[in-house]
């Protein structure tokens, strides 16, 4: 196995192999994090992970949960796969009883361990879409909304923009050419026998850094009326500055959740060199919500300043997302169980109880249940103008339906 030592991050992460799914510690429960601080996808894990670590902090600085400390144990796996696995063995040793998954071919390649292990993880956002269906897959929780119904809440959006009807319209996907990207194309080519639109995909092969050929065939050879982007890492950036450069308008550009970060603009050169370009978020962007206020009085009152991370307002808010779902998760088994002493099945029991949990407006009005485990499918629309993202919508799900009718059918990707 490969030294992953380096890798672990916060204090006391000693790895007492208790090999049971519950925590060594009555008085303590342990979270099992994944993240990547050091690979192809640091411009969301050097932000998100401060904040998922920030509101567990808060949390533990007023009691814990029931008097019962949270434990966060970091391991960086540097977006690869085989450290993802390691990184999990490791967790479970420790005794984690939730693990935070980073990455959809990592969250493919756990699914069945966690299963057998009966540990529940997260992959908010990304991972194999089938695993909404709590049914199939309950050990799996996106938790926000997957690609599935990113793609549809992307082609929702789309119709309100060419006037109301996507029959005939000419839709550009372009995409990251890994099992991440591929991952929305049932709900577009389903939607395209439903809808009547013309469909064309361009993959762009990793690390995406190179799409000028792709562009230039969506924007003159194809004509796109509008182009779908599903792209992550450093692809996004260079995607804004492909289409501006081709002149073709960034109003007319939707980027799924992972295309719409203050570091992919400015990695683009900035707000105003990307006026007009939307992306699809699951959670609030922006500093005024109440729980940033009190992670900011929490510094305030240790004598320190606010991190420098809460800039990154998109993916640090996604981080405290996360985390806030995770303890409520935790907080409900706790509560059930009158005790510390849990295990994953408590812990997942507890996630299929949240409902009407939105702290403050960052989180959507999501339902996770038995079956739903991704809550709803909900986006919000945040677009650049001047020198921020504003918000053009309010939250929503698309064609919900048809989401739900392929997550009814899929059972083979268990």
């Amino acid at each position: 196995m490969r030294r992953l030592d380096k890798l672990l991050f916060g204090a006391g992460l000693a790895l007492a192999a208790t090999g049971t799914a519950t925590s060594a510690n009555a008085a303590e429960i342990v979270i099992g994090m994944q993240c990547d601080r050091t690979g192809p996808t640091q411009t969301v894990g050097t932000f998100l992970c401060p904040g998922y670590h920030d509101y567990v902090n808060l949390v533990n600085s007023r009691g814990g949960i029931e008097g019962h400390t949270i434990r966060v144990m970091e391991i960086d796996h540097e977006y690869k796969v085989p450290a993802g696995v390691e990184a999990y063995a490791l967790h479970k040793k420790e005794g984690a009883v939730l693990i935070s998954l980073y990455g959809t071919p990592h969250t493919q390649a756990l699914t069945q361990k966690l299963t057998e292990d009966k540990t529940p993880g997260t992959s908010p956002g990304f991972g194999t879409a089938a695993a909404a269906n709590g049914e199939n897959f309950p050990y799996i929780f996106p938790i926000a909304a997957s690609y599935w119904s990113q793609a549809a809440a992307g082609l929702e959006y789309v119709r309100t923009q060419v006037g109301g009807d996507l029959k005939g319209k000419k839709i550009a996907y372009i995409y990251y050419d890994n099992p991440a990207g591929r991952e929305p194309l049932p709900v577009l080519h389903k939607l395209r026998d439903r809808l009547g639109y013309e469909l064309r995909e361009f993959a762009v092969p990793p690390p995406g850094i190179e799409m000028s050929a792709q562009v230039l065939d969506i924007t003159r050879r194809y004509r796109a009326d509008f182009v779908l982007a599903h792209l992550f890492g450093r692809a996004p950036s260079v995607s804004m500055k492909e289409f501006k450069r081709a002149g073709y308008p960034l109003e007319k550009v939707l980027g799924f959740v992972w295309g719409g970060g203050e570091a992919d603009i400015a990695a683009a050169g900035g707000f105003d060199r990307v006026e007009g370009y939307s992306a699809m978020q699951f959670a609030g962007v922006g500093s005024d919500y109440p729980v940033l206020d009190e992670i900011r009085e929490m510094y305030k009152a240790q004598g320190k300043d606010a991190p420098k991370e809460m800039e990154s307002t998109v993916y640090y808010n996604r981080g405290v997302f996360a985390a806030a779902i995770h303890l409520k998760a935790i907080e409900n088994a706790v509560k059930a169980k009158d005790s510390g002493d849990i295990t994953g099945e408590d812990v997942k029991n507890g996630m299929e109880q949240i409902k009407g949990f939105t702290l403050g407006g960052l989180v959507p009005p999501m339902e996770i249940n038995g079956f739903d485990h991704e809550g709803g499918g909900w986006v919000r629309i945040f677009q650049v103008q001047g020198s921020k993202f504003v918000p053009t919508t309010d939250w929503f799900q698309g064609y919900r339906d048809t989401v739900v009718e392929l997550l009814k059918a899929d059972a083979s990707r268990q």
